[in-house]
């Protein structure tokens, strides 16, 4: 066979491929781990073994990296136009069916577009055969990172990701600048706080409207706000942890809610705010950068301001409009009733 022949046939191959991919909804398959993410497989410093390395917790990787972690695999299906549907499969392959309850729901499911434009965070409702089922969060197209944050029934608490795409033109945007307020359906929202990578950083978000701190803000998944951090680049989900518990006698219930963020290395990251207010759940969104060195001026990018805190930049999420200080969010979808939060 020639040359030519043989590129002929491999580039047919290739169109099989991927138009069987592009057929199956609007999934384009789990992105597989590497599989040499654990280094320490078969090292005798460390005492592991390949055997023992299939067993063993990847604590060292932030979340969401991993499609399947600890024996539980993230499983888009296929499903009808306007639905998005998976299952998570257990250690022994079968679909878990029983989950703890965190954060008052058994499943958080974020999806977020690559270029970070674009976040929903969902709470879909499960059947008898463990598959989950929600109205498509996915507002646009590009490829999207789906997040399933769980906790099965007597199993670890854990993030899986899994890269999925909704077909059609791409319109790119670049992540936002740093800055250190935005406004969101007419609230203001600011950010105090260093980001510092390698260890639990605090930060701090104030909500105000009109000019007049929001004194009483609502209960939302078991807290006074919910945060997502997501690492530009891999999408690393970060672990965030809200202070105090609404009703415990200490926690007020605004303006200002603080969480504990675990940046696990320098760079950018996008923040997401989920806080309920007047019977309704708004996202502010902002970037931060970790790690910025010690005398970078104000000028420079996600430097820090005089008094340490870091710069960020926040995107309205609720009405679709940008406020005049911030970046729209392509394709967020933030407009619709309920802002995707259900």
């Amino acid at each position: 066979m020639n040359t030519a022949t043989k590129l002929s046939g491999f580039a047919l191959g290739l169109a099989a491929v991927f138009g069987a991919a592009y057929g199956v909804g609007q999934v384009v398959g789990p992105v597989t781990p590497a599989a040499d993410v654990r280094h320490d497989a078969d090292d005798p410093a460390h005492g592991t073994t390949h055997a023992d390395a299939r067993d063993a917790p990847a604590a060292h990787l932030p979340g969401g990296l991993l499609v399947s972690d600890r024996g539980y695999t993230l499983a888009p299906l296929a499903a009808p136009a306007g639905e998005f549907a998976f299952r998570i499969t257990g250690p022994d392959g079968q679909p878990v069916t029983r989950y703890e309850v965190a954060h008052d729901k058994r499943m958080h499911l974020i999806v977020a577009r690559r270029d970070l434009s674009g976040f929903r965070h969902v709470h879909p409702e499960a059947g008898p055969d463990g598959t989950w089922r929600v109205a498509s969060p996915l507002a646009g197209p590009g490829v999207w990172r789906a997040f399933a944050d769980f906790t099965p029934a007597g199993g670890p608490a854990l993030t899986l990701g899994v890269d999925v795409t909704v077909p059609g033109a791409l319109d790119a945007r670049p992540l936002p600048p740093p800055a250190t307020a935005t406004t969101v359906d007419g609230y203001t929202v600011t950010l105090a706080g260093a980001a510092q990578p390698g260890r639990a950083s605090r930060l701090t978000l104030t909500v105000s409207r009109d000019g007049t701190p929001v004194t009483d803000l609502q209960p939302y998944l078991g807290a006074y706000g919910h945060l997502v951090a997501l690492r530009q680049g891999d999408l690393a989900y970060l672990h965030v942890h809200p202070e105090g518990v609404p009703g415990d006698g200490a926690t007020p219930a605004g303006p200002a809610v603080t969480f504990s963020a675990e940046f696990p290395s320098a760079g950018s990251y996008r923040l997401y705010l989920d806080f309920r207010h007047g019977d309704t759940v708004r996202t502010a969104e902002f970037t931060v950068v970790a790690g910025i060195p010690a005398g970078a001026g104000p000028g420079a990018s996600g430097a820090p301001t005089k008094t340490g805190t870091p710069t960020t930049t926040g995107t309205a999420t609720t009405t679709g409009t940008p406020a005049a200080t911030s970046t729209p969010t392509a394709d967020a979808d933030h407009g619709a009733p309920g802002h995707g939060h259900d």
